[in-house]
């Protein structure tokens, strides 16, 4: 039986316009391209994960305009449980404009829409289907106390849970993630969340560990051309970058958090898992988009082949 991860989080559909570069303020430009496509962090992370094999099931709201169903039938032909996808009626779904420069940069505005009436009640009418899994995984797209709710339900009932604390809120109260397995931000994140500096690597190992001394378990620091710091209470294991040519970096944390989840759940050991990711994420820089560029298991390994590394 495939590992099974549980997706409590957001959706939203990219709006992506590739520049040759930013507008100023009051400025107008012509742009050279567009793409329509499926995004939310949530999504991005159940659709990295079921490509890889993990059955996945999502707990998430829609609006009631014409991106709801599209939302719910990508999700569905991703091989993604649909069952607790909840329409908000009176509400748009959420939308995601971005913007692509030549190296691959971007800039990115969310309208959280229908995401944020994702609650409690529907964790609890999920219920059934989130004790049967392996993993929860959370992001910060939809209302905090969702995430609290849910963090509380993993530890409650023995299920591992993983928070991607994106985008970056300064009002997460890190009281309430007490028992959470995994917090998975950037360095950025990291200072924020922490109040402390990050501009070092020592800095970014004190940050980490005020976050384990206040519950959290298991830190991961994604450092961008670095790579990633596991940080544990007793250990710091380093995860080297990998190197390709970048066409887009958009979702590329997404790809990472969410195949981490898959290869961890199936039960690869921490490192393994982490080192994995890390290729995972790169591949899906080479290509255009977000979820459009995740690969399945089988690119994946075609791409672990080619860089020498099985």
């Amino acid at each position: 039986m495939a590992d099974r991860i549980a997706v409590v989080g957001s959706n939203m559909v990219d709006l992506v316009t590739y520049v040759e570069r930013m507008p100023n303020r009051g400025e107008t430009l012509e742009a050279p391209d567009f793409v329509q496509g499926f995004g939310g962090k949530g999504a991005n992370q159940a659709v990295a994960a079921a490509r890889l094999g993990a059955e996945v099931a999502m707990v998430t709201c829609v609006g009631d305009d014409l991106f709801g169903p599209r939302t719910r039938q990508n999700l569905a032909d991703n091989g993604i449980d649909v069952t607790h996808v909840r329409t908000v009626e009176g509400a748009p779904s959420g939308v995601a404009p971005i913007f692509v420069e030549p190296d691959g940069e971007n800039a990115i505005l969310i309208v959280k829409g229908a995401n944020a009436h994702l609650s409690g009640k529907d964790i609890e009418a999920a219920a059934d289907t989130l004790k049967g899994c392996d993993a929860i995984l959370l992001q910060l797209e939809v209302p905090l106390q969702t995430v609290y709710d849910a963090v509380a339900f993993g530890a409650k009932h023995g299920i591992q849970t993983i928070l991607n604390p994106a985008p970056a809120h300064p009002d997460l109260d890190l009281s309430k993630l007490d028992g959470l397995d995994w917090f998975c931000p950037n360095e950025s994140e990291l200072a924020m969340l922490s109040g402390m500096p990050t501009d070092t690597d020592d800095a970014v190992l004190a940050a980490a560990r005020s976050l384990i001394a206040r519950g959290i378990r298991n830190v991961i620091v994604t450092l961008g051309g670095r790579g990633a710091r596991l940080i544990t209470a007793d250990d710091v294991t380093q995860i080297a970058p990998v190197t390709v040519d970048p066409v887009d970096t958009t979702g590329a944390g997404d790809a990472f958090i969410g195949s981490f989840a898959r290869f961890l759940s199936g039960g690869a050991a921490p490192e393994e898992a982490l080192t994995r990711a890390a290729r995972y994420a790169a591949h899906s820089i080479t290509g255009r988009g977000t979820q459009s560029s995740y690969t399945d298991a089988a690119g994946f390994e075609a791409f672990c082949r080619e860089l020498g590394e099985g």
